[in-house]
């Protein structure tokens, strides 16, 4: 028979999983560099830009400073999703289920 107060339970844990789980998404760090190593970005697992150092070399030159910032910012967005995502699924386990084409990072987002 259909147990609507245990899946309700069940409902409350995973809510309360995934909070903790975003609010430890800041402590996962990618730093990504460009033209290598001019330009350094570092990323949290919230997608938020930590820092961007630039050598001092290329100062003068804004278009390459430009161009190096958005493909270092680029490479470590996209490290950062998969990272985030293997946290992620780490940390619920068995807490959903394996639905095909299902993404819970997704709920992250």
């Amino acid at each position: 028979m259909f147990d609507m107060m245990k899946m309700m339970g069940k409902v409350k844990e995973a809510q309360d999983k995934m909070k903790e789980i975003k609010n430890q998404l800041d402590t996962i760090k990618v730093e990504s560099e460009s033209g290598a190593g001019l330009v350094k970005v570092e990323v949290n697992g919230k997608k938020e830009v930590i820092s961007i150092k630039i050598d001092k070399s290329i100062i003068n030159e804004i278009e390459m400073v430009e161009d190096l910032t958005v493909a270092a910012v680029n490479k470590a967005m996209k490290e950062v999703e998969i990272k985030s995502s293997e946290f992620i699924k780490e940390k619920t386990g068995n807490l959903m289920p394996n639905i095909p084409g299902f993404d819970i990072g997704n709920l992250f987002k």
